[in-house]
């Protein structure tokens, strides 16, 4: 009997996940990754015989699958801005949101010089690293209330050889000095919107990274409050939000920061994602 081949192992393995209610497109993007494989070498290589390893590797990641285990938390990396980054169940995985996130940052900051930076609930390391990757002459510090999650960003940082300032802390607490950039991608779900989650996330993702208090909004409140007193007078903020929170955030920054603008931005799909607070 002719071996099967890739394209039929994987087809199989994909009907099978979506008869069972889950993402059949997971176990592609699994075999890709694990291949390292374009979808133009997917292309020349699908009707080619696969393994005996290769299928009991497809198996296995199916199994994995069907327990709502996030691919990323499988392969153990994710890739974001340009930098692939180490995850771990102790960390939330980068979303392509947040990318545009960074983004921002880097667009209303051009021309700026040297600044200092925080990155509050940096979890991978993945804003502040990216920031860095872009602009080495900024003074970059990381802030984590997770000791598990920090020392996964300390890993990436290392593995990238990118001098940020990893810092153990609640928010802005552990830090004195003026700052030129407030940058964030905080807890912001409210614990009532529990049923509402995949169930990957909510059975893998941290508790700790996803959820806040007063309709996820606690710890916006707690950086507004902190950052009245560490954010230099010219100073710049920019937070990620969930898509319904544009307006009760800002009102949070705009009691605080009566003299700034405070914007509501929207991402790719046209939400309200981000709050970029200036003047």
């Amino acid at each position: 009997m002719a071996n099967k081949t890739y394209r039929e192992v994987l087809l199989r393995a994909s009907s099978f996940l979506e008869e069972q209610g889950k993402e059949g497109y997971a176990i592609e993007f699994l075999f890709l990754e694990r291949k390292n494989w374009t979808k133009t070498q997917w292309l020349l290589n699908m009707n080619s015989p696969i393994s005996q390893e290769e299928e009991q590797q497809i198996q296995t990641d199916v199994d994995s699958l069907l327990k709502d285990i996030p691919p990323h938390y499988l392969l153990g990396y994710a890739d974001f801005y340009d930098h692939r980054f180490k995850v771990t169940e102790a960390t939330l995985i980068p979303r392509p949101e947040t990318e545009e996130l960074v983004e921002l940052c880097l667009n209303e900051t051009k021309n700026m010089g040297p600044l200092s930076v925080v990155d509050v609930g940096t979890g991978t390391g993945a804003i502040a690293l990216s920031l860095k990757a872009k602009r080495p002459d900024w003074q970059v510090t990381a802030v984590d209330i997770s000791p598990e999650a920090l020392a996964v960003a300390k890993e990436n940082g290392a593995l990238l050889g990118l001098d940020v300032a990893f810092v153990l802390g609640d928010g802005l607490s552990p830090i004195n000095d003026p700052i030129d950039v407030l940058i964030s991608n905080p807890p912001y779900i409210s614990p009532a919107e529990w049923d509402l989650m995949d169930e990957s996330v909510r059975t893998y993702e941290p508790k700790l990274a996803l959820f806040a208090e007063n309709e996820g909004l606690a710890i916006y409140e707690q950086l507004a409050e902190e950052a009245v007193s560490r954010l230099k007078p010219e100073g710049k903020i920019f937070l990620e939000i969930g898509f319904q929170q544009g307006n009760a955030v800002r009102q949070i920054f705009q009691e605080r920061f009566p003299q700034k603008k405070v914007e509501v931005r929207q991402d790719l799909s046209g939400k309200d994602r981000m709050i970029y607070i200036h003047g």
